[in-house]
Parts: C-alpha cells; sequence; structure tokens
C-alpha cells in the first residue's frame, strides 16, 4: 500500500470516497440521509471526527480524524456497513427507476474483486 494509502494516529485526512463507476447515487435523499446517519453513528460510537465533508452524486469528501485508532480502521466499518445498506435500499426502493442497471453494475464490480457486489471503488487503477 502506498503512503498516499495509508492513515496514522493523531492525523487529519482528506479522503475522497467514490462510488464504483462513478454511478450517480446520490441524487436521491433517502440515499443521502442514509449516508449521513451511518457517519453521525461514527462520530457517536466509533470516535470518527469530522471536520467537513461534501457529498457529490457518486462521490463523498471527507476531512476527517479519529479520536484514537486508526481513521483507516474507521472508515472500513463504514464503508462497509453504509454499502450494504444503501445495497438494499436501492434492490428495494419502488421509486428507484435506475434499480436494475445500478445493482447489475454492481454486481460486475464485484466479481472483478471476488465479491457477489461491490459499492464502493478502491483507490488502485483499473
Amino acid at each position: 500500500m502506498s503512503e498516499l494509502r495509508k492513515t496514522y494516529e493523531g492525523g487529519v485526512f482528506f479522503v475522497t470516497l467514490t462510488v464504483e463507476g462513478w454511478i450517480d447515487v446520490f441524487i436521491r435523499p433517502e440515499y443521502v440521509e442514509e449516508l449521513l446517519t451511518n457517519l453521525r453513528y461514527c462520530q457517536r460510537e466509533k470516535g470518527l471526527l469530522l471536520y467537513g465533508y461534501c457529498i457529490m452524486s457518486s462521490h463523498v469528501h471527507l476531512i476527517a480524524a479519529a479520536e484514537k485508532g486508526k481513521l483507516s480502521e474507521i472508515l472500513a466499518l463504514f464503508k462497509s456497513y453504509t454499502a450494504k445498506r444503501l445495497l438494499h435500499l436501492i434492490a428495494h426502493n419502488p421509486q428507484e427507476s435506475r434499480k436494475e442497471w445500478m445493482i447489475r453494475l454492481f454486481r460486475h464490480y464485484g466479481q472483478e474483486d471476488g465479491k457477489a457486489y461491490s459499492f464502493w471503488s478502491t483507490p488502485t487503477t483499473r
């Protein structure tokens, strides 16, 4: 792992979390609300220090740190839980006209990584 991808205790970091394929997920209020609910949970329960954020249609920028431990560990938990919740919301949203297309793409990206689905892009070149 490159030094650019590592976090260390006590550091403040600019983090970008990108949806696979730059899919515009966060154009629906219910998906944004789920993201925010999970960020608030991590602040309350996991020691996430959030100094600022910007939610774009296909990615999220954070300026963040961890109260103790590594930020990367908190973000791994956040990304895992949030991905599961958002995939569930998308699959069960009767108003989501792009549902089949989105799920097919998340499945495709997951297969590339040996998983059933992949929601968040890994910071590598493809």
